[in-house]
């Protein structure tokens, strides 16, 4: 896949017009705004008096499909990736342009498989600045990545030839430089705004051999939903994965494959995860007012808020419609993200009496949302999207409850499922047994995605999660050494020093932030309340001049606003509410002047599954506090945190 609009040699460029090489740019692009053939003609001039003296090779518009963007302009030249970013006609730097250049960098070096152990100098050309400052400089890294380095255009050939002064090394092969794999892992939020720009899947995905490619599972889907059409079948698919294996993103990348109402595949994509539907909409919203900005044409963002809001819904909002309008609903396929938190039947039964009024309903979530689909007189689809030890609240039903809600009530459903739905983790239990006697049950292996895309740097962090929460130390401490050289991991007992570490190691617009339980209501003296409301969406998507961003590290996020997304670098801060002890881990929660111990098994679970979403957060790295406590507050004796503290210390986990 040719994934830039022109390259060539420097010779070969040097030699054509610019009237030339705009028109190839142009055929490559399509259609285009006067201020962008503008900015190329000013590139393409820079560029021409700059590389008079160098050999190498050339790519304009080179594409991040990760980030759903085009680097200005990729230069090879001897040892060097130079990833320039110009800002025709500004005369300063600002943050958010130094972020975006590195940010490209960062890309590079992270996904593609030729760049990773390559000089890469991140350049920002304000191309009418006056004061500049381009000191070389490498990252604390220390992995040839070069801190931003800010130029204008008539001084861009001077910098080019310091960084090769700076950087050495055998000359980069272009034609082995394109042959590299390019095996991103995008956040949640890239990779909805990469497919709502008709991104394939396939382009914000790895496709190494140590994971099963989401194109595979999202094929193995799709290949489900034609087959039901064509044969009229009512059919249900069990998708199961670990954390931060993609299961949305196969989810979302459905669903933005059929939004046109008029396609009889047209798809919903349905969570009861409040925060994530939230953050998602407004992320595909704000980045289409911006991109229809960036062409010169005037967008509302009401608008696109609503049509986002078609194929992306809360599931109770979903539910609730269906009550009212006993028709079928427009969609023939839905898929539920973690289908294992849908409502068990005394959860929902008491809240539609309470709320709706409804006396005379008793159906689970579960079996009332496969009733909706079964109202189609020929077919339909739902794919329930699986994770293991994320029950998190009361009354989820777990898998089981949609287990026995098809074989109660739709007997003659397909079932097509993950042959790993027997795992422990899955809670499917000795239901999964009496599919045994029923017809039409389908295994499918690529319906289990294995390997967690979340941490890129390290594929066994949720290995090490379960076995730390599972008390399992020789193996976590054997996990933790694969895990440690890509993914650090630290300890401290100062939320200080924690912050500073999150700054240290993030980079470009990398996105950090402090993340506690829910019960963690005895870290207020630290600056945490957990009853204070912060909003997901300034959280997850403002910037670091937005002090209600996480970026700020003021506001926290719990497990409940964290699920189902994910930051670079996190702050774990560990509150007595989930405490070591030679007996095992200890569960509590604070009422009046006290910690209450928690008695019941459904309640201890969740307190558990809430420190492993707190835990599987981190794509690159993190950071794990557990205060000292005070010996004047008995409800923060230190007691209750040493141990907690030795546990982890234990493993390995290097102290700061």
């Amino acid at each position: 896949m040719k994934r830039d609009y022109y390259s060539d040699s420097i010779a070969n460029f040097l030699q054509t017009s610019s009237d030339e090489l705009i028109g190839k740019l142009t055929e490559s692009a399509g259609d285009l705004q006067k201020t962008q053939t503008h900015a190329w003609h000013e590139e393409i001039k820079i560029l021409s008096e700059t590389l008079r003296s160098y050999k190498g090779f050339i790519y304009f518009e080179y594409s991040i499909p990760r980030m759903g963007r085009r680097i200005d302009v990729v230069l090879l030249i001897g040892s060097v990736i130079f990833v320039l970013e110009f800002k025709v006609g500004d005369d300063a730097f600002h943050l958010h342009a130094v972020d975006q250049v590195w940010d490209y960098a960062l890309d590079l070096k992270n996904f593609h498989e030729s760049s990773h152990h390559q000089f890469i100098a991140p350049i920002l050309i304000a191309t009418e600045a006056k004061h500049i400052d381009s000191n070389i400089t490498v990252n604390h890294q220390n992995d040839k990545l070069l801190l931003p380095i800010k130029t204008n255009g008539r001084l861009l050939g001077s910098t080019i030839e310091n960084v090769l002064r700076f950087a050495s090394g055998e000359s980069i092969d272009p034609s082995q430089w394109e042959s590299g794999r390019y095996c991103p892992t995008p956040t949640i939020i890239e990779a909805a705004m990469a497919l709502y720009n008709n991104h394939s899947v396939a382009d914000i995905s790895r496709s190494d051999a140590s994971a099963i490619n989401l194109s595979q599972t999202s094929n193995a889907i799709s290949k489900i939903i034609r087959l039901s059409r064509h044969n009229s079948h009512k059919t249900i698919c069990f998708v199961t994965g670990v954390p931060g294996a993609g299961k949305t993103l196969v989810g979302l990348n459905i669903a933005t494959t059929h939004i046109n109402k008029s396609d009889d595949l047209y798809s919903v994509f349905l969570s009861g995860n409040g925060p994530l539907v939230a953050i998602l909409r407004e992320a595909l919203a704000r980045d289409k007012v911006l991109r229809e900005k960036e062409n010169g044409l005037k967008s509302r963002k009401g608008a696109a808020l609503s049509e986002v809001k078609m194929f992306i819904q809360n599931v109770h909002h979903f539910r609730d419609a269906c009550l009212v309008d006993l028709n079928p609903p427009i969609e023939h396929v839905a898929l539920f993200d973690e289908a294992q938190r849908a409502w068990n039947r005394e959860k929902t039964v008491d809240f539609m009496r309470r709320k709706k009024k409804r006396t005379d309903f008793r159906l689970s979530e579960p079996e009332f949302l496969i009733s909706c689909l079964d109202r189609h007189a020929d077919w339909a689809v739902v794919v329930c999207l699986v994770g293991g030890g994320q029950e998190i609240n009361t009354g989820e039903a777990g898998i089981s409850e949609w287990i026995e809600s098809l074989n109660r009530s739709f007997p003659n459903w397909h079932v097509y499922i993950s042959p790993r739905l027997t795992d422990s983790e899955y809670g499917a239990g000795e239901v999964l047994r009496s599919l045994d006697s029923r017809k039409n049950v389908v295994y499918k292996e690529d319906l289990h995605l294995a390997v967690s895309m979340r941490s890129f740097r390290a594929e066994h962090v949720s290995l090490l999660v379960k076995q730390l929460l599972d008390l399992e130390v020789e193996l976590a401490q054997e996990t933790f050494k694969k895990v440690s050289p890509k993914y650090p991991i630290a300890l401290t007992r100062d939320i200080g020093k924690a912050k500073l570490w999150l700054k240290m190691q993030a980079r470009g617009s990398e996105r950090y932030g402090i993340v506690v339980s829910s019960q963690a209501e005895r870290l207020k003296p630290h600056a945490i309340d957990v009853k204070s409301p912060m909003n997901p969406i300034h959280w997850f998507l403002d910037n670091k001049d937005d002090v209600r961003s996480s970026y700020y590290l003021e506001d926290v996020a719990t497990e409940f606003d964290v699920q189902g997304l994910e930051l670079d670098w996190v702050c774990v801060t560990w509150d007595a509410d989930f405490r070591y002890s030679k007996k095992g881990w200890e569960h509590r929660s604070f009422c009046g002047t006290r910690w209450n111990r928690i008695n019941k098994g459904e309640r201890k679970i969740y307190l558990k599954n809430a420190y492993r979403v707190l835990l599987t957060r981190a794509r690159q790295g993190m950071i794990i506090v557990v205060p000292n406590g005070d010996t004047e507050d008995p409800t923060r004796a230190p007691a209750f945190y040493d141990d907690t503290f030795h546990y982890l210390k234990n493993i390995g986990f290097p102290v700061i």
